[in-house]
């Protein structure tokens, strides 16, 4: 643990358009009329003109996965906030990967990465993980794994082995600055100043 300083009865369809090599998948989730959640990778015979689908978030974009862990991303992504020099933050990544649970990394160094990690958590505190609407502070090992599990990802590690956990990423992302372009110097010559003529007096001196 580490601080630093300063759903109705309706039809439901979450379109799984994942792209692997050659291939593609679906899954579909929707509501039974006895209004328990199902899931499958076939939409309901009787109800496919009903269904809405929705894009799958950007961390599964080019690897198909396993309809159930699918499922679990769409409904509960994962954010793990981490920091440098953090044991915990090491070993809480490392629990995530074991247990093949896709997720986002956010990296907390300056004071806007603390601020932007305090406006989502409501503290300082990292290791910091989001699954879905729930928040963990620091790291307890079951805690975690009784949060997936409750988030609906599979007890052992599905992850298809050609999956690539995205590269960490700062909490606040510094947005580049464009210059301003200053308007280019004019490519014409003044012209020379004229001499200017001494008045000459009566007696032939010139001043």
């Amino acid at each position: 643990m580490m601080t630093l300083p300063v759903k109705t009865l309706t039809w439901i369809v979450l379109p799984m358009t994942l792209l692997a090599v050659q291939a593609h998948a679906e899954l579909y989730k929707w509501v039974g009329p006895d209004g328990k959640v199902n899931y499958s990778d076939r939409p309901p015979a009787d109800q496919q003109k009903n269904l809405e689908k929705k894009a799958l978030p950007e961390i599964m974009t080019g690897v198909a996965l396993p309809p159930d862990l699918a499922a679990a991303v769409a409904q509960n992504p994962v954010t793990l906030y981490t920091a440098d020099n953090c044991n915990p933050c090491n070993d809480g990544r490392n629990l995530l990967k074991t247990n093949g649970i896709p997720f986002a990394e956010k990296t907390i160094k300056t004071n806007e990465d603390i601020n932007k990690l305090r406006q989502v958590s409501g503290d300082s505190q990292v290791p910091f993980v989001a699954i879905g609407p729930g928040k963990l502070f620091g790291l307890d090992s079951e805690a975690w794994k009784n949060a997936l599990t409750s988030a609906g990802y599979p007890s052992t590690n599905k992850l298809p082995k050609e999956y690539h956990y995205p590269a960490a990423e700062p909490a606040a992302p510094v947005t580049p600055v464009t210059p301003k372009t200053s308007a280019p110097a004019s490519s014409k010559i003044a012209p020379a100043p004229l001499p200017v003529k001494k008045p000459t007096n009566d007696n032939g001196f010139r001043f």
